[in-house]
């Protein structure tokens, strides 16, 4: 009988997590975010308050060069972000859905 190794078990645990594709046209955002209180809310969890601080900071680029700002708070390593857009009275819009992939992109 052959050992498994935890590797294999690790990567089919995080494939069987992935959401399905967005149907087309439609953006595609990780399963991990929530809609709560009119906005995208997600938490995110590094190995330490260095990581999580570079993590935001790569955030604070792409929120910038959309021109969208996200609302976030940092506590040592967790990084909770949430989504809303004020300028069409604090709703998710697909701009908060679009900055959500993009961050995404990030920790993929």
């Amino acid at each position: 009988m052959l050992a498994q190794s935890p590797y294999i078990r690790l990567e089919f645990q995080i494939n069987r997590l992935k959401a399905p594709p967005a149907p087309e046209g439609l953006f595609q955002f990780h399963a991990m975010w929530k809609e709560e209180n009119n906005a995208l809310q997600r938490t995110f969890a590094f190995a330490n308050f260095s990581e999580a601080f570079a993590f935001m900071t790569r955030v604070a680029f792409l929120a910038e060069k959309m021109d969208h700002h996200p609302e976030w708070s940092n506590v040592w390593n967790k990084v909770e972000i949430r989504l809303r857009t004020h300028s069409a009275g604090n709703i998710i819009t697909d701009k908060d859905r679009q900055l959500a992939t993009e961050i995404d992109k990030l920790v993929s």
